[in-house]
């Protein structure tokens, strides 16, 4: 059993151009049926406006799996700590014997997260972008647009959220960090409005985006609705999409914005929907003109925690880093 602490995971394991192959080749495997994933398991702690996920996918022909235990806590901002946390464990696939603890702290959830949402705009926005608009100001808010620098060149960003102060920080951060322009809009509209990507990365349980506010050429990046009672996009939204891709869509059209799409009988459940792994595999095509507005609804897949969760494992094998308990074990009994 090896044990792999939050402190060697970010020094060894970076959001960059290799981690985005690897979640590609994830959702490729999961279009191709090369993937068993089980629903989603989850615990609402509602009195702390928390929740805890379960999630898990075997990729075929590979060792191990991983198992994941990721929390969203969204009061912990106002006690000085990130919202998220957690941690994986990979599991024989051959025996079913744990080989390894991950305790990543949800650094490794942020990385595929962000990745994914790089992926989309890889395939869905235009290839050639001014302005980038992030509603929300969170860890997931930052690790986005870091990772779409790495698909898509830009020279701004607008953000919206609830806190100014938040803001602020925001701004100055991913000012210094990636070099360009950040405003602070003082609402979601303009955000959307002058903006060619927007990002959405909250737990917002009402729409921040409205229909209207929609143009030719927007791609949108929806992450925060991973729970039913959760939506950031209106409804609408979806429907006036020229191309709607979920991550999943069983998962998004019981989790998602897809969820609420359905719900509302904007969108017929049987509607043909794109997963992300088409795209991406080229079984079907992404985004087709500059005019076209284009939608992702993304809730979060197992396999992309299996996916990076055997990356780090490779890589941390290769650097002969993290704690062996069975050494140390031996090494206590002697």
């Amino acid at each position: 059993m090896l044990i792999f602490t939050e402190q060697e995971l970010r020094k060894h394991i970076l959001l960059n151009k290799e981690v985005i192959s690897i979640i590609e080749e994830g959702f490729c495997k999961l279009a191709s049926n090369e993937v068993t994933m089980p629903p989603i398991m989850r615990v609402d702690i509602h009195d702390e406006n928390g929740e805890v996920d379960v999630k898990t996918a075997y990729i075929k022909g590979k060792d191990m799996f991983a198992i994941k235990v990721s929390s969203g806590f969204f009061n912990n901002y106002q006690i000085g700590l990130p919202s998220s946390s957690g941690l994986m464990m990979l599991i024989s696939a051959k025996t079913g014997v744990p080989q390894a603890i991950l305790l990543d702290n949800g650094y490794l959830t942020d990385v595929r997260t962000a990745a994914a949402g790089a992926i989309a705009s890889k395939f869905l926005a235009k290839e050639n972008i001014e302005t980038v608009g992030v509603i929300g100001t969170g860890g997931q808010a930052r690790y986005q647009v870091k990772a779409l620098k790495l698909v898509r060149d830009f020279k701004k960003v607008i953000v919206y959220g609830r806190s100014l102060e938040r803001a602020k920080q925001y701004a100055a951060d991913i000012s210094t960090e990636l070099g360009v322009d950040v405003e602070i809009a003082n609402g979601a509209e303009r955000v959307v409005k002058e903006s060619d990507i927007v990002i959405t990365t909250t737990p917002a349980k009402a729409p921040v985006i409205k229909a209207e506010w929609l143009h030719p050429g927007l791609h949108i990046t929806a992450m925060g609705s991973d729970a039913e009672h959760k939506q950031e996009l209106e409804a609408e939204v979806l429907s006036r999409a020229d191309k709607l891709v979920c991550d999943t869509k069983e998962q998004c059209a019981r989790l998602g914005e897809l969820h609420h799409a359905i719900e509302q009988h904007v969108i017929q459940p049987n509607a043909s929907i794109i997963e992300l792994g088409q795209v991406v595999s080229e079984a079907i095509q992404g985004r087709e003109d500059d005019e076209q507005i284009t939608v992702c609804d993304l809730t979060g897949t197992g396999v992309q925690d299996t996916a990076i969760a055997l990356f780090a494992y490779s890589e941390m094998e290769k650097r002969n880093a993290g704690l062996n308990v069975d050494q140390q074990i031996l090494s206590l009994k002697s």
